[in-house]
């Protein structure tokens, strides 16, 4: 890729298009890997003008923006050949905690399987603020974060990462930085893409079809540009039970950190350990407690011994104890009917969509416009393997028992036993999502002379729906079966026992093996399963002017100025054995059923809930930038400062502002740079009006019992929230633009963000354990874990109660080398380097010490994160090398390693490990193209080229640092004319 330099420029025609952006004479970096013949200029242009960057509200030329940015411009993003562009950004080190296809899927209720959405700095999606044209876009999810799945990415020319607090230009949200996506609103002609892709195990199949076109017509006064596209990918699918994923992929080993709840005999209380066996399930059925303890299953139902890992012998005693096992685990043996496995690595995606775009100049420099984007996201995943359900009592008269266990259970003299199965005869539990969006903005820009000074003017209306469905299929109603496994004789047939559940069509299941009647699959499993239907809507109206009115002895004094109206809304309705049918009747579909519970929460997973919630923004800014300095002698300076006052209706007033400012010094190619900034971020619909959404942990550890249990997590809102308060700062010092060495540009730049006041709320194995250790009494009563009325369940809810403060240093370099050794075209190289000196979280609890989790491999937000390119390009072709890299981490920075004899007491804020390690990765990519006809380009790209594994992980996989997929071959055909 070509970092160009500072004063990259853009014909004029261009560089006027982006609505409240600052025109900047250095956008940071400048990302492209154009070959020569990209670069020429356009013949009908004017003279060129600096390219226009996201930043700051002031539109004056000449104008340099204070806080570090970086454009990705339309050549980079197709060297880079991703079917979807939010994979190109997403790799930029600055980018922390993304979410994307290989994110969310191993979840039932959340609701972003597949959404693709930006993190920077790693202080999360709701913090990170994405704007399509410097525009607002209506939410893909009650948390507000849009999806750039739904964009039109074709005709995205450039896009602008702003790393640094923006608030006081762009209002909530932008307190990590702006994502801004720029169209070529004035493209002419036709262009396309088509690429397929695949991966070395012969699956996550990718297809993306695109098509774009532009005209202008009445003395090219009218402009008119469309685009719409196609895509598919496969996905990665859950693999067997056991530990086997799926194309063959052999690099999970069911890792799993192992509580020993020992705390002072010398020894680590946790053991990060692979092959972890649960001894309270298996594949098709384990009794796990008392004299027949060890009994295991086969498909067929036929009764063998458990081989047991650890050299592990069942106690046979009430609690269920493995006699040479850790607690809840075994080491090895019998893995077959381990479950995680089954988890998709990555979501099966389809997107459709459609954008049309058409102008009036009404007058030279004058447009009225109007938008429409229309899109369309399906996406599929597979939770996880089968239903497990551990700790079922089953009677030893129920006639599916095996005659040789019942007459163990006579012998023993016991009438029933504990027992444990995968459901792996129930099949997999499949999660459909279909996200559709309505977007049209209406708006006029241009500029006007005003008192004898230029004085620009951008105001627009936006209004965008978001219809979002999820629907799963195949997975169980919780009463029903454990109404259906309840199985007795009556008049020679086997009949559920209880006598409601027989009159309400109640079918025997035999979970002994993996035969079930399709009758009672039928029963305990419907056709109509759980479903969500949320629509969410926004309203936005803003207006906005920018010029510079006078001048003082260093240039022209420049002002922005405008104000901004803002409403979000959003209504959900579920299912009646989800939400209760208090809140959504019975009906055809899901008729009334004296067993399952009127409140709901009966069905295994996906027990969604009935909400709506609103609120609205109103907003006024001021900006200015005042030029301090320029001479040959001092140099030019510039200070830049911003004021925004905000009013939610459901929180009040609140202020932003920043002050920051750029010093090109006298010495040839440098400039320094910096900006401190009060920033704010509201909560959003979800924080504040959710309907409760319902997670179900299938293996929750209960310390109180030193059991695992099947518990369902409640997420709720919470109205009394207020605003999240952030101080953003950055500062560096940037070389580019050098007489003396053309070609050449670095950067370097501390940062440090301050929040308070955070959103957040407590997990649910922290609720449980500070209650547990009497930290937080008053959260014992958010749990239930031995639920005799209903399911076990954990309530969690938002609160301002933590704080982040992370900062460290964004670093960047490249030259660019013409002609090299006197051969056509050019040679780039180029690196990004993000170092994350520090990411400390407080919970603001008693007992609790501030969490680091800069360099916690099982986050997002490793110590060091690099992305270095080396490209060729010449009017022929082009070659690139790409390598991502990470630093190596550990699981958690609380944690003390020691070995075996020589560990301190373990302490819950320092708890003693004996492995706290987990490896970073290097990943090499290829790539080229070749000019067919100056029309036509083919090109190749391979990701992650010597096919590197994830590392083990205590917690399945990390999609958001390792490659999950393996190496992915992909190849295509554009063509503009």
């Amino acid at each position: 890729m070509i970092a160009s330099p500072a004063s990259a420029q853009l014909p004029a025609t261009q560089a006027q298009e982006q609505s409240g952006a600052a025109a900047a004479t250095a956008a940071d970096t400048v990302i492209t890997t154009a070959s020569p013949q990209d670069t020429v200029a356009d013949p009908e242009a004017g003279a060129a003008q600096d390219i226009i960057v996201t930043g700051s509200r002031i539109t004056t030329g000449g104008y340099t923006a204070p806080t570090p940015t970086t454009v990705i411009d339309a050549s980079a993003i197709a060297a880079n050949a991703q079917p979807n562009i939010f994979t190109t950004i997403a790799q930029l080190p600055s980018l922390q905690g993304s979410t994307g296809t290989a994110t969310n899927t191993f979840s039932t209720s959340s609701g972003q399987q597949g959404l693709s959405s930006f993190s920077l700095r790693g202080v999360g999606a709701i913090r990170t603020l994405t704007l399509l044209d410097g525009q607002r876009v209506v939410g893909a999810n009650v948390t507000g974060v849009p999806d750039i799945s739904l964009f039109p990415q074709l005709l995205v020319k450039r896009v602008d990462v702003v790393n640094g607090g923006a608030s006081a230009s762009y209002g909530s949200d932008a307190v990590g930085g702006v994502v801004n996506f720029i169209t070529d609103t004035r493209y002419q002609g036709v262009k396309g893409n088509v690429q397929g892709g695949i991966t070395n195990y012969g699956d996550n199949e990718q297809v993306l079809v695109q098509l774009a076109a532009g005209t202008s017509f009445f003395e090219d006064r009218v402009h008119v540009v469309a685009s719409t596209e196609y895509a598919r990918e496969e996905g990665i699918g859950g693999g067997e039970f056991g530990i086997g994923l799926a194309g063959g992929r052999d690099w999970f080993r069911q890792s799993t950190l192992i509580n020993r709840n020992v705390l002072n005999d010398g020894s680590p209380q946790y053991l990060f350990r692979d092959f972890a066996q649960p001894y309270n399930y298996t594949k098709f059925g384990l009794i796990t407690a008392g004299p027949l303890q060890g009994t295991a299953f086969d498909q067929a139902g036929n009764p063998f011994q458990f081989q047991y890992g650890s050299n592990g012998t069942p106690a046979r005693d009430a609690a269920g104890s493995v006699t040479g096992c850790f607690p809840g685990f075994c080491l090895g043996g019998d893995l077959s009917g381990n479950v995680d496995a089954g988890r998709s690595l990555q979501s099966r995606i389809q997107r459709v969509n459609s954008y049309g775009r058409i102008g009036f100049d009404w007058a030279p420099d004058n447009e009225i416009y109007f938008t429409g984007n229309i899109g369309q996201v399906k996406t599929r995943n597979q939770p996880v393997g089968g239903q497990n359900r551990p700790n079922l009592t089953i009677q030893c008269a129920n006639p599916f028992v095996p005659a040789l266990v019942q007459a163990a259970c006579a012998t023993a003299g016991i009438t029933n036993f504990q027992y444990g199965t995968s459901n792996a005869a129930l099949g997999n539990t499949q999660v459909h999502t279909d996200r559709r969006q309505y977007r049209f903005v209406a708006g006029a820009k241009g500029r006007q002379s005003v008192a004898g000074s230029d004085w620009t003017y951008d105001m627009y209306y936006e209004h965008g729906t978001n219809y979002s469905d999820i629907d799963v299929s195949n997975i169980l109603l919780s009463n029903r079966f454990n109404q259906a496994i309840n199985a007795t004789t009556l008049n020679g047939a086997i009949v559920c026992a209880n006598p409601v559940a027989r009159a309400g069509g109640c079918q025997p299941l035999n979970i002994f093996g993996g035969n079930p009647s399709q009758q009672a699959l039928d029963y305990i499993m419907p056709a109509n399963g759980p479903y969500q239907r949320t629509r969410q809507t926004q309203d936005v109206i803003s207006v906005n002017f920018s010029g510079s009115p006078f001048s003082l002895w260093a240039g022209p004094v420049s002002f922005a100025f405008g104000a901004e109206f803002r409403h979000e809304y959003y209504r959900v309705r579920a299912d009646p054995y989800g939400a209760g049918i208090e809140n959504t009747p019975n009906n055809a579909a899901y008729p009334f059923d004296p067993l399952l519970l009127p409140g709901g929460n009966n069905w295994y997973a996906g027990n969604y809930k009935n909400g709506q919630g609103a609120y609205s923004v109103k907003e006024a800014f001021v900006e200015t930038n005042i030029p301090l300095l320029d001479s040959d002698g001092a140099g030019r300076a510039n200070i830049n400062g911003a004021v925004r006052v905000t009013d939610y209706s459901t929180s009040g007033t609140v202020w932003a502002w920043k002050v920051g400012g750029t010093w090109d010094l006298p010495i040839d190619g440098f400039r320094i740079r910096g900006v401190t900034s009060r920033d704010v971020r509201a909560p959003n619909l979800s924080e504040l009006f959710a309907a409760p959404v319902t997670t179900t942990l299938p293996n929750f550890f209960d310390p109180f019992r030193n059991v695992n249990v099947l518990a369902i997590q409640n997420t709720i809102g919470n109205t009394n929230l207020t605003p999240e308060i952030a101080r953003n700062s950055t500062a560096g010092i940037a070389f580019s633009d050098s007489k003396w060495l053309p070609g050449l540009s670095v950067s370097v730049d501390y940062y440090r963000i301050k929040i308070k006041d955070v959103i957040s709320s407590l997990g649910a194995g922290d609720i449980v354990n500070l209650c547990f250790r009497n930290i937080l009494p008053a959260g014992c009563s958010a749990f239930n874990l031995n639920n005799t009325n209903g399911p076990n369940f954990i309530n969690v809810q938002a609160f301002n109660l933590a704080s982040i403060d992370t900062e460290g240093f964004d670093i960047e370099a490249s030259y660019r080398w013409q002609r090299p050794l006197g051969l056509p075209g050019n040679f780039t190289v180029r690196a990004l380097a993000t170092n994350i000196r520090k990411f400390v979280t407080d919970t603001g609890l008693p007992g609790t010490i501030p969490n680091d989790t800069a360099g916690v491999n099982t986050g997002s937000t490793p110590d060091w994160k690099w992305l270095a390119q080396q490209s060729y390009s010449n009017d022929d072709f082009s070659l690139l090398v790409q390598e991502r890299w990470f630093s190596d981490g550990v699981l958690g920075n609380q944690y003390v390693e020691c070995g075996a004899g020589n560990c301190p007491a373990s302490t819950t804020t320092r708890p003693t490990i004996d492995q706290n390690f987990m490896p970073g990765a290097f990943y090499l990519d290829i790539g080229g193209s070749y000019n067919v006809t100056k029309e036509i380009t083919a090109y190749f790209k391979v990701d992650n080229l010597l096919d590197r594994d994830p590392a083990k992980s205590p917690f399945f996989v990390n999609p958001a640092l390792y490659d999950v997929y393996g190496r992915i071959y992909r190849a295509g055909v554009r063509f503009n004319f």
